[in-house]
C-alpha cells in the first residue's frame, strides 16, 4: 500500500541509495573533498548537545524524505518491524526490547519502573542527570557517588552504597560529562557486588566511539542476569537526536514492567524508518566513529601541545579545564557565536565541548586559545 512502509519498498528505498553512494563516493575522493556535515553552515557552531554534525547516513535520509507517505497512519506494524531488527542486532528477543522517544524516554521508564518513595537511587556525581531528575517524580533521594581521582565511576563504592531499598543503580559507560569508562573486569565484577534485588542500569549513549580494547558493552556481559537493563540511542553515532529515538535491553519480565510507563506508539514513522535504514547500512557506524574520533584526538594533541589539562575521552566530547569558572568562559564562547556545554556544579572549572567538523573545532580552538589561555588552566 501507498500509505505504509513496507520491507520491500524500505529494500528499494535502500538499494536507491546505495547505489547513489557507490557512484558518489569515488568522484568526492577524486576531489579529496573532506566527508561533509548535513547542518546548515550558517548559525552558530553548536558544540554543546554532543550532536553528531555530520548527521544521519544516505540512507537513513532517503527513509525520512519518502516517509510522509506513511504520515497519516499510526506506526504499530513499523514498531514491530524495528523492535525485531534490534533484536536481531543483540541477539535477543523481541520481547526483550522498549523502544523510547529518544533514550532520556527510556530512562524515565525505567526510574518509574523501578522506583518509588523508600525506594533508592544510587548513581556517579557527575553523570548525565535525566535519571535523577526523573527519580525526584517518584519522591526517590538519590546517593550520589563521587568520581574517582581519575574520572571515572567509583563502582565499588557505588557497589558499597546499595542495600535493601536500593530501586536503581545507574551506571553511564562511557559517562557524560567525563567521557570515561569503566572496564569489562570492573563492570563483570560490580554486577557481582550489587543486590540482585537493586536494578542496574547501564546508559550506552556513547558506546559506539569506544575503541579501547578493555571495555565491553554490558551486553556481552549480563546475559542470564534479570537484573541488568541496557539503554541505547539512535542520537549520537547515526546522527538521528533530532528525531527522537532510543531502546532499552533487558529481561522479557523487566521490559514488561518498564513498557507500562510508556506512551503508545512512542515513536514516529520517519524516526522508525531512519532507524532501520540505518541499522541496514554497514558503513555508518565505522565512518561516523572514525570521522569524529579522528578530530578528538586531534584536538587532544593541540591540547597536549598547550600543555592544558584535559580528561581523556571515549565519546564525542571532552573535558577541558580553562582554570577558574566555566560560566564566564561560556558566555564568551556564546558572543562568538559558539556554543558549548553547560556548568557541572561538581567540576566547576571544567568545560564540556562536543566534537564537531574539523573546521569547526579548528574555530573552537583558536576562539579557546583567546578567551581562556592554556597557562590560566595549568
Amino acid at each position: 500500500m501507498a500509505e505504509s512502509l513496507t520491507r520491500r519498498s524500505l529494500a528499494r528505498l535502500l538499494g536507491a541509495a546505495a547505489g547513489a553512494s557507490l557512484l558518489e563516493a569515488p568522484r568526492m575522493a577524486a576531489l579529496g573533498a573532506p566527508a561533509k556535515a548535513n547542518a546548515p553552515s550558517s548559525g552558530p557552531i553548536r558544540l554543546s548537545a554532543n550532536e553528531n554534525p555530520y548527521g544521519p547516513c544516505a540512507p537513513a535520509l532517503d527513509a525520512l524524505a519518502h516517509s510522509g507517505n506513511a504520515a497519516s497512519r499510526y506506526p504499530g506494524a513499523v514498531l514491530s518491524e524495528t523492535r525485531e531488527a534490534i533484536a536481531r542486532l543483540h541477539g535477543v528477543s523481541p520481547e526483550q526490547i522498549v523502544l523510547g522517544c529518544g533514550s532520556s524516554d527510556v530512562l524515565r521508564m525505567a526510574d518509574a519502573a523501578f522506583l518509588a518513595p523508600g525506594r533508592q537511587l544510587v548513581a556517579a556525581e557527575p553523570t548525565f542527570e535525566a535519571v535523577l531528575g526523573y527519580a525526584k517524580v517518584t519522591r526517590t533521594e538519590p546517593v550520589r557517588v563521587p568520581l574517582t581521582a581519575d574520572f571515572r565511576h567509583d563502582l565499588p563504592a557505588m557497589a558499597a552504597a546499595c542495600n535493601g531499598s536500593t530501586g536503581l543503580v545507574y551506571v553511564c559507560n562511557p559517562n557524560n560529562p567525563t567521557g570515561t569508562i569503566v572496564s569489562a573486569r570492573e563492570l563483570e565484577s560490580f554486577l557481582g557486588h550489587v543486590p540482585t534485588t537493586s536494578m542496574v542500569l547501564v546508559d550506552e549513549a556513547y558506546h559506539h566511539f569506544v575503541e579501547d580494547p578493555s571495555y565491553r558493552s554490558v551486553l556481552d556481559l549480563a546475559k542470564g542476569r534479570d537484573n541488568v537493563v541496557v539503554a541505547r540511542t539512535f542520537s549520537k553515532i547515526y546522527g538521528m537526536a533530532g528525531m527522537r529515538l532510543g531502546y532499552g535491553v533487558g529481561s522479557p519480565a523487566r521490559i514488561a514492567e518498564m513498557e507500562r510507563y510508556a506512551s503508545w506508539d512512542n515513536a514516529n514513522q520517519a524516526a522508525l524508518a531512519m532507524a532501520l535504514a540505518s541499522l541496514a547500512d554497514a558503513s555508518t557506524v565505522p565512518e561516523k566513529r572514525k570521522l569524529l574520533n579522528d578530530t578528538r584526538r586531534w584536538l587532544c594533541a593541540e591540547l597536549d601541545r598547550d600543555r592544558r589539562r584535559y580528561i581523556p575521552s571515549h565519546a564525542n566530547f571532552v573535558m577541558i579545564d580553562v582554570g577558574g569558572e566555566v560560566g564566564p568562559v561560556g558566555e564568551a564562547f556564546r558572543k562568538r557565536d559558539i556554543q558549548v556545554g553547560r556548568k557541572f556544579a561538581s567540576m566547576p572549572n571544567w568545560l564540556r565541548v562536543s566534537i564537531g567538523t574539523h573546521e569547526q573545532m579548528v574555530v573552537f580552538l583558536a576562539a579557546l586559545r583567546e578567551i581562556a589561555p592554556a597557562r590560566a588552566a595549568a
